[in-house]
């Protein structure tokens, strides 16, 4: 996990050798930026680089480009890739990035790039996003955004309107959906996921939403001959649709994102969840999950670090605390947090908050551990595996201790 940690919070410096691999690899959504004075073969601004990238032993990264680390790739694709440390810390260690597929080149019937079809892959885990577009943006209170306050994904836009989301409407396109399906019949075939993780931007109305994850659910099903694990990662769900997910067998695990622990935090941080839904209708829906899907089944996706923004008020030890106070809860519910690395723009440009940043997600990582393993709890292998959570760690701290 060492090694892992050291890479996120470090990132990785351009060399031509990461560049190369780029021309093979799943792309990154993020470019590398160049530094005023950094050495740049490329003679642009930015530069095109993997996504994700596995180390030795099959540990997964996110590969974030980082002028000022020490951190850099060798090799090639044809001797293979090895990952530096130039301070001297680490040995060389051989290293390969994920691939891009054969299917993100071809087209659906209707001559749509498959690539645009609304399937991402995070190693062994196809991601499903049709419905990007995120209501609470579009809604203010109080002269305030609905937001989540560290989110700027959902922002509705183009990723939307290819789609066809339409605000208020639960139904997608039949011609969305039915791209969605040939694409994701194309990924089964060439190298079937481990994991399909159905995700999208929150509606105002939770019915609708739950109506709209329902659809697509059935849609996945139809031509998931693999049985590929099914998670639905919508938000929380009236027990209505969760009784039907359920019941015609739609999903084999939920997650629900509650972002942050403690009622005052959440109405801060996702204003829109507490707003539309309300913390307590949020713990009540993990809760009804956990009775039809059972212990083990039901996750809460959560963002690691958020709470030592200044506007909340919490030093690193008091957030570590904190969040671990509500993992414990979490876990004797029968939810099993994720914690996924909040990593600010800007982060690195500022050691002092990176540093405070990498200390409160090693505590928080090293005792949420302890309490799993002291409730006899771990990550279903059907929901998420070391080979797809990429900026995650549980996976990779329970292997060390299987």
């Amino acid at each position: 996990m060492r090694d892992k940690l050291q890479i996120l919070f470090d990132g990785i410096r351009y060399t031509e050798s990461l560049g190369r691999a780029a021309e093979h690899a799943f792309p990154n959504y993020y470019p590398y930026r160049f530094k005023s004075g950094e050495p740049n073969p490329t003679g642009g601004d930015t530069a095109t680089i993997p996504y994700l990238m596995s180390l030795e032993d099959g540990t997964l990264v996110r590969v974030r480009g980082d002028g000022a680390s020490s951190w850099e790739v060798k090799g090639s694709a044809g001797a293979g890739y090895r990952l530096t440390d130039e301070s001297g810390e680490r040995r060389a260690e051989p290293v390969s990035f994920e691939p891009l597929p054969g299917w993100m080149n071809r087209t659906t019937s209707d001559g749509w790039p498959m690539s645009r079809a609304g399937i991402d892959l995070h190693g062994d885990m196809a991601v499903i996003n049709v419905a990007p577009g995120c209501e609470y943006f579009g809604e203010r209170r109080d002269g305030g955004s609905m937001r989540c306050t560290f989110c700027a994904y959902g922002a509705p836009g183009e990723r939307a309107r290819h789609f066809g989301q339409a605000r208020g409407l639960a139904e997608l396109p039949d011609t969305t959906l039915q791209r969605l399906q040939e694409t994701l019949t194309a990924v089964l075939e060439e190298a079937p996921p481990r994991h399909i993780y159905l995700v999208g931007g929150s509606m105002l109305d939770w019915a609708l939403e739950g109506r709209r994850f329902i659809e697509l659910a059935r849609k996945v099903q139809e031509i998931n001959r693999h049985r590929v694990p099914v998670a639905c990662g919508s938000g929380a769900l009236p027990s209505e649709s969760l009784t039907e997910l359920h019941g015609d067998g739609l999903v084999d695990a939920v997650c629900f994102n509650l972002e942050v622990w403690s009622e005052p935090l959440f109405a801060k941080i996702a204003p829109g969840k507490n707003h539309f839904v309300g913390y307590r209708r949020w713990i009540d829906s993990l809760e009804q999950a956990v009775r039809l899907w059972g212990p083990g089944r039901v996750y809460s996706a959560m963002v690691a670090g958020i709470e030592l923004e200044p506007d909340y008020g919490l030093s690193t030890d008091e957030a570590a605390e904190l969040a671990l106070e509500g993992a414990a809860d979490l876990c004797d519910r029968g939810v099993l947090p994720i914690y996924s690395l909040y990593f600010p723009v800007g982060a690195a440009g500022n050691l002092w908050h990176l540093s405070e940043l990498r200390a409160y997600f090693e505590a928080l990582a090293v005792g949420y551990r302890a309490l799993r393993m002291a409730r006899g709890l771990s990550i279903w292998d059907g929901f998420m595996c070391h080979r797809c959570a990429y900026m995650q760690v549980e996976c990779d701290l329970d292997r060390t201790v299987a």
